[in-house]
């Protein structure tokens, strides 16, 4: 995908709820900048112990590139935990996870395409013009074993939201997982066609992730993610010299 708005120094902080509002954690999304190559790790700790860390490093010469995303996903609050390690360059693809209580691995060498885009959906959505025709990229997804699928990013429109009193609108965009092959087939009939993902951005001159709804891992629930603003401690004001 061109690069319509290169990435830079970012440090933003996330909480991600239940769709019922019940909040399940907090993180930090950094992002660091060398030359051409970006690295973002998105971190989320959740209050029930559980760790969800994923680090994409990519390239943003006239079209971003992946070059590597590594997830890690720990702790109940996640039905298989596993780590996931894709080498977009090798082909190279490690799982490790943990079934029945018996720690596995599974390894293969896949042929990815360029358009493979793990750890990085969010900030291709961010280019795309609101008016865009609906774009299909890759995506390696661990089920744990791993397996090629599409993602179909298509516009849907605008929602109204407000910050600080103020109306804005996002661009609604949805991605849906095409599995592809028999499976992609049956999964519909079998109850097993994974849920679609909701994202919302901000256009502007400098376009902003404002939301997202959608499952973090292979059969897990809805959760939606959402910019944090810090909350400072009730305190008499701050001395002045």
């Amino acid at each position: 995908m061109p690069v319509r708005y290169p990435e830079g120094l970012v440090h933003g902080f996330l909480v991600l709820h239940a769709l019922d509002g019940k909040s399940l954690a907090d993180g930090d999304l950094i992002q660091s900048v060398r030359g051409d190559q970006v690295t973002s790790r998105l971190m989320l700790h959740f209050h029930d112990g559980s760790v969800s860390e994923e680090t994409s490093v990519y390239s943003q010469r006239g079209d971003f590139r992946l070059i590597s995303d590594r997830l890690v996903q720990k702790g109940p609050a996640f039905k298989t935990p596993m780590e996931v390690f894709v080498d977009a360059r090798s082909g190279d693809v490690t799982v490790h996870y943990t079934e029945d209580g018996k720690e596995k691995t599974a390894a293969e060498r896949m042929e990815l395409p360029a358009d493979v885009a793990n750890g990085i959906v969010l900030t291709l959505i961010k280019n795309l013009k609101p008016d865009a025709p609906p774009t299909t990229v890759s995506m390696v997804a661990a089920t744990p074993k791993p397996r090629l699928v599409k993602l179909l990013i298509t516009p849907s429109g605008e929602d109204p939201f407000s910050v600080g009193g103020t109306r804005r609108k996002g661009t609604h965009f949805v991605v849906k997982i095409q599995i592809g092959g028999i499976a992609g087939l049956l999964a519909p009939l079998l109850g097993k066609q994974p849920e679609d993902t909701h994202v919302w951005v901000l256009e502007a001159d400098a376009p902003a992730f404002v939301r997202s709804e959608g499952p973090m891992f292979s059969g897990g629930p809805l959760w939606r993610l959402e910019l944090a603003s810090p909350i400072w401690p009730a305190a008499a004001p701050a001395k002045r010299r």
